[in-house]
Order: structure tokens, then C-alpha cells, then sequence
């Protein structure tokens, strides 16, 4: 092969791995800013459907409480990008008169399993001291999954809503005391989460946990 050929041939091989950089280049400048432009209006919004928040909701002399006992990604809840897609997907159908997901009742154990598969990681170190024989307490709770839309919220988050059985099922009549003036949403949820376990108990999941 002469000198001539071989400098065609590299110049050709230069110029296909330069249009494969610059394409490869462009599709992700365009990705990251369809990605800031997306990430800036939720931000604005107050959106953020990528997130799971596990929320403990209680009432503690005559207050309620709310607690996070976690927030991740719901990739890292869910496992499944088609499960986690669908879960965001539902969460944006939910409306201010109903804050539950509508998840098909047919597949709803899977989704809430999941959920209650990341809870348990949480209280694994009471699980095995009870499993010890030390002393430990023990509580029935039920986990649903939602995403308050009432205005008073001030973000949008999947949430799951773990609050003790004995108190969903035998709420007050009389709203508690808040800590805080939009707490008053979450009030109203767990009003509808009270009627909603009568009408459908299957959105839910019984979960035991131990400290």
C-alpha cells in the first residue's frame, strides 16, 4: 500500500470518528438541556414525582406529627425503571378530593411491596432482636401510596403514608392541633386514607414494625 492510499485511508477513518464524536456530542448537549430545562420547571413547580418520601404521620398529645423516615429515588424503591415510570406516571392523576394512587388493585401488593421491602431495612435491627429473644415494642401499621395535590402542600412528592392502624381506623372527630398551618392538608388526607381502607382495604399494606 503506498504512502497516498494509507493517508486516505486514515484520513476517511479521522472523518467517520469525527461525525460519530460530534453526533454523540450534540445528543448530549441536547439531553442535558432538555434534562436542565425539565429539572428548572418542576423546580419552579415544586414537583418533584421522582422522589419517594416515606412519611410517618402520628398524633402525640393532641398534635399531629409528621416524620420522614426516608426519601430516595423512586428507582431505588421500586427497582423496576416500567414500575417506577408507572408510579410517576399515577402520581400526577391524583387530585386535591383524592390523594391516593390509583393503582390498578390488581397489582397494587407489588407496589406496595416494594415500599414496605425499603421499610424494613429501616427496622431490620428490631426484627432480628425480637427474632434474639430482647426485649422489644411492636406496632401494626398500614402503608398506602399517595401524592397530595391540595394547595396547602408545599411540594409534590410521591409519598407513602405510614401511620399506626389503631389510629387510621379510630381517628378524632376534631381536627388535632398542627405544627404547622399546612399540615392542615395532610389532616384531610388522612381523613380520606380512614374512609378509603374501608371502601378498599387492598391499597394498602399491613406492615408489623419493631424498635
Amino acid at each position: 500500500m503506498s504512502f497516498d492510499e494509507i493517508w486516505i485511508h486514515v484520513v476517511a477513518t479521522l472523518r467517520e470518528h469525527a461525525v460519530k464524536l460530534v453526533t454523540g456530542f450534540v445528543l448530549m448537549a441536547v439531553g442535558w438541556y432538555i434534562g436542565k430545562r425539565r429539572a428548572t420547571a418542576h423546580w419552579k413547580k415544586q414537583e418533584f414525582f421522582d422522589r419517594l418520601n416515606v412519611s410517618l404521620n402520628t398524633i402525640d398529645g393532641g398534635t399531629l406529627k409528621i416524620r420522614t423516615l426516608s426519601e430516595k429515588r423512586c428507582e431505588e424503591v421500586f427497582l423496576n425503571s416500567v414500575a417506577a415510570d408507572t408510579v410517576q406516571k399515577l402520581a400526577r392523576q391524583t387530585t386535591a378530593n383524592d390523594p391516593v394512587l390509583p393503582l390498578p388493585l390488581n397489582d397494587s401488593w407489588f407496589f406496595l411491596n416494594a415500599v414496605l421491602n425499603d421499610l424494613s431495612e429501616q427496622f431490620a435491627t428490631g426484627l432480628m432482636k425480637r427474632d434474639m429473644g430482647a426485649p422489644v415494642t411492636t406496632a401494626v401499621y398500614l402503608v398506602a401510596l399517595t401524592c397530595e395535590a391540595a394547595g396547602d402542600m408545599r411540594t409534590r412528592k410521591i409519598r407513602a403514608m405510614v401511620t399506626k392502624k389503631s389510629l387510621l381506623t379510630n381517628l378524632p372527630a376534631e381536627m388535632p392541633k398542627l405544627e404547622s398551618g399546612h399540615h392542615g392538608t395532610r389532616w384531610q388526607t388522612l381523613q380520606f386514607l380512614a374512609a378509603e381502607y374501608v371502601r378498599h382495604p387492598q391499597r394498602f399494606l399491613e406492615v408489623e414494625l419493631c424498635v
